[in-house]
């Protein structure tokens, strides 16, 4: 029986890690039951009875994947108080797992029509609170402006168009978001002083 079980979880992971291969390279769209269960040396029957339905697969593909890329924690730079502090290491670790994730994180982007609602909902929620724990320690956390300027910053598409195709570092692509946050949720200008008649 514990024979048996192992060669269960030894088939199960096989589908896994066939289905993470094949998102990463040809994308969710392009994934086929058929072409799963191929690399797994399965059964389209076995690829199944593993995984009832799209959203079991894509549930264990996810977590399997996370596994191996350690995804953003707000729980650690959500305990800085400083706003442009906890922005810069917010930054700085969200845009590591861009670098690190970039393949199946275009890919899964590129072909949202083919992933299973629940995966969609738990990604933008994910995003929906790095972006959350950013604002909150900001004075005017409440402007729509200086939210939409920090959802901007911590978004995939942001760090990919300023370290890839305007190929800035991570750190200075951090610079800049941070900059302009800061002038947008910061200080309001000092008057300039006019001199005396």
């Amino acid at each position: 029986m514990r024979k048996r079980a192992e060669d269960v979880e030894r088939t199960r992971q096989r589908i896994v890690e066939a289905t993470v291969h094949l998102h990463g390279t040809a994308g969710p769209a392009s994934t086929s039951i058929s072409a799963i269960a191929e690399r797994a040396g399965v059964t389209r029957l076995t690829v199944y009875r593993h995984f009832p339905d799209e959203t079991a697969l894509f549930e264990a593909c996810t977590g399997h994947w996370l596994s191996m890329h350690q995804p953003p924690q707000p729980m650690e730079w959500g305990a800085i108080e400083n706003p442009l502090e906890r922005l810069t290491a917010g930054l700085a670790d969200i845009y590591r797992f861009y670098g690190e994730g970039e393949q199946m994180l275009t890919l899964s982007i590129r072909d949202q029509h083919a992933v299973p609602e629940p995966i969609r909902t738990a990604w933008e929620g994910m995003t929906r609170q790095y972006v959350e724990v950013l604002v909150q320690v900001w004075p005017r956390a409440d402007d729509p402006v200086l939210r939409a300027v920090i959802g901007h910053a911590a978004a995939f598409s942001t760090w990919r168009s300023l370290c890839r195709e305007q190929g800035l570092t991570n750190d200075t692509a951090v610079e800049v978001m941070a900059t302009l946050t800061e002038r947008v949720g910061g200080r309001p200008p000092s008057r300039r002083r006019t001199a005396s008649p």
